[in-house]
């Protein structure tokens, strides 16, 4: 990795003057953010993060002091050609020609793995995780929240495995419950075959909301308990309508989320563990967890005094019946995942409002015995209000899908360019995307956001719409002029500020990727890919490849490449399909 390479560099010498191993100074030098006052270090090394019993209530004018005292200590090399000290923090740059030389062969040299062979990922044990994520309902609305979460725990997981780490993607679906005994009345009264297998997904959400019309009804409810129970008692020809539902439900959703350049590898649900789910409420009472109330509600004490200020309700009682909530049933297929997989961490992707819900579960698996619980992970996000499709609410994701492209569409019919693109409504679905996706992204997950439509398809600014375009022209220049030979390149010929502000930034894509590796927020990426979008725009307007002298040309080209490459590479991780027309 082109950082690292210097970082050692830069560590080897500080562990000289400073009497430390150079393993324990590498984190402490970072790569620094590109001003548009151009005149920056390359790196920085944080003196309070190496000196010692240095505490917050050091002042600052002592940390500046022991910089500048620091950097009198030190000598440039070959590597560093200017060493200097600022408030609390010693600067190096890197020799100009060195860093373009550097910074282009790694990125020509590692391609899409650029970034993450970083030896910041050194230390880092490879792991196995199963991620749940997008879990929607059979027959019931596709909220934005499944959106939400299909999007996010593809990015984790798609971060993960480019980090070398094994993922399993789990779709855990609400596939059984009373929802389910209603649904199948209601199939007999209002289903066709014929619907059902052209738009499953559709057609039983129809059906579903025609029976509910009719749910208080005590024929209806008394029809739908009794569908319900010979479902759990496995009577075969009821299981076998169930079966279709979720078959061809499953089928449709496959076909969708490959829309949307989303896979799974298993698709689980509730259905799984109804057996096992009386074996977890048997272990429950052995241990002496389980409680009962007047009503016949099962619970379990969650709080530090025992005074049942904090339950969680494991069985709920319709005064004829126990029913095993939702709860049990995650339980379950938290201990399966374990058994099946044996991971080394489990995230779930769902709503803040759920938080509680994921700490309970926890909590629970603690009290059980299970200490893995505490590998287990809640990446919660905010809700989005205002999205609504031109026929109105968001039912199904592909209407979102089918919005998005041809609001697209129209944007790119509205322009002189789009003749010229082979395939203009895959290019438009993939553009609309990406704008949906980089206006999902761009703050932190756990904030509401108010959607905009309009904001989200702006060609200018920070949209996912500018990073296809910046990926497109880029790709055009290459088209143009030809693969530029990284051998042939004279980087002497890189020495402008604009050049430099864009090897500058490519030298912290690790720092970047180990940042979200760590708190799995897709926002550090969608930041830096947009700074990247900017920097290369500018620099194509200020470094034109024609008509420039060939040498010049072919290492303005290969800088191009290399922005090109890396703006790729984030974008993948994001979920975003780069196009290379617009």
């Amino acid at each position: 990795m082109a950082a690292g390479s210097f970082r050692r560099s830069i560590a080897s010498q500080l562990s000289k003057v400073l009497d430390l191993p150079p393993e324990n100074l590498i984190k402490s030098i970072s790569a620094v953010p590109v001003s548009k006052k151009r005149h920056v270090a390359d790196f920085q090394l944080s003196i309070a993060s190496v000196i010692e019993n240095s505490s917050s209530d050091c002042l600052a004018q002592d940390l500046h002091l022991q910089a500048q005292q620091l950097a009198e200590r030190l000598k440039c090399d070959a590597v560093v050609s200017e060493i200097s000290a600022g408030p609390g923090t010693v600067n190096f740059t890197i020799n100009r020609e060195l860093l373009a030389k550097t910074v282009l062969h790694q990125v020509w040299k590692d391609g899409s793995e650029y970034g993450v062979k970083s030896e910041l990922f050194s230390r880092v044990p490879r792991q196995k995780a199963v991620i749940e994520f997008s879990s929607p309902n059979i027959a019931k609305k596709f909220h934005i929240g499944h959106l939400r979460s299909t999007i996010v725990g593809n990015f984790i997981a798609n971060l993960k495995v480019a980090l070398g780490h094994e993922v399993v993607r789990i779709n855990y679906l609400g596939d059984w419950g009373m929802q389910f005994g209603l649904l199948g009345v209601g199939f007999q009264s209002f289903g066709s075959k014929e619907k059902l297998k052209s738009s499953p997904l559709q057609h039983l959400f129809e059906v579903y909301v025609q029976i509910n019309k009719a749910a208080e009804d005590e024929n209806t409810k008394k029809l739908a308990k009794d569908f319900f129970r010979k479902l759990e008692e496995h009577d075969e020809q009821t299981l076998s309508i169930w079966k279709q539902f979720r078959d061809l439900s499953i089928e449709e959703y496959i076909r969708i989320y490959k829309r949307l350049g989303v896979h799974f590898d298993e698709y689980s649900g509730e259905s799984f563990y109804q057996e096992k789910a009386q074996e977890v409420l048997k272990m429950l009472e052995d241990k002496g967890l389980l409680q009962k109330t007047i009503k016949g509600t099962g619970i379990v004490d969650l709080s530090e005094k025992k005074d049942l200020s904090t339950v969680s309700t494991v069985m709920r009682s319709d005064g004829t019946s126990l029913y095993i909530t939702r709860q049990v049933n995650i339980f379950v297929s938290a201990i399966d995942r374990m058994n099946k997989h044996s991971w080394d961490t489990m995230i779930y992707v769902t709503d803040k409002s759920q938080s509680n819900h994921f700490q309970h579960l926890f909590q629970i698996l603690k009290l059980m015995g299970y200490d893995w619980a505490e590998r287990c992970q809640h990446v919660s996000f905010g809700l989005v209000q205002g999205m609504k499709t031109r026929r109105g609410e968001v039912i199904f994701l592909e209407d979102v899908l089918n919005e998005v492209r041809s609001r697209m569409l129209q944007n790119m019919t509205s322009t002189k360019t789009t003749k010229e693109v082979q395939d203009p409504v895959e290019t438009a679905e993939k553009v609309g995307l990406a704008a949906l996706i980089i206006q999902d992204f761009r703050g932190l997950l756990s904030s509401d956001y108010q959607f905009s439509w309009d904001r989200a398809f702006q060609s200018r600014g920070d949209t996912g719409v500018f990073l296809q375009y910046t990926h497109a022209r880029l790709h055009s220049l290459e088209q143009m002029h030809g693969n530029a030979e990284l051998t042939d390149v004279n980087v002497a010929c890189l020495q402008e500020p604009d050049a430099i502000s864009v090897l500058q930034h490519l030298l912290r894509y690790d720092e970047v990727l180990y940042r979200s590796s760590q708190d799995l927020q897709p926002k550090h990426i969608v930041s830096y890919l947009l700074t990247l979008s900017h920097l290369a725009a500018v620099a194509h307007k200020t470094l034109p490849v024609k008509g420039s002298a060939p040498d010049v040309a072919q290492a303005r080209l290969c800088l191009f490449q290399a922005a090109r490459s890396v703006l790729a590479n984030g974008m993948k991780l994001l979920g975003i399909t780069p196009v290379t027309q617009m």
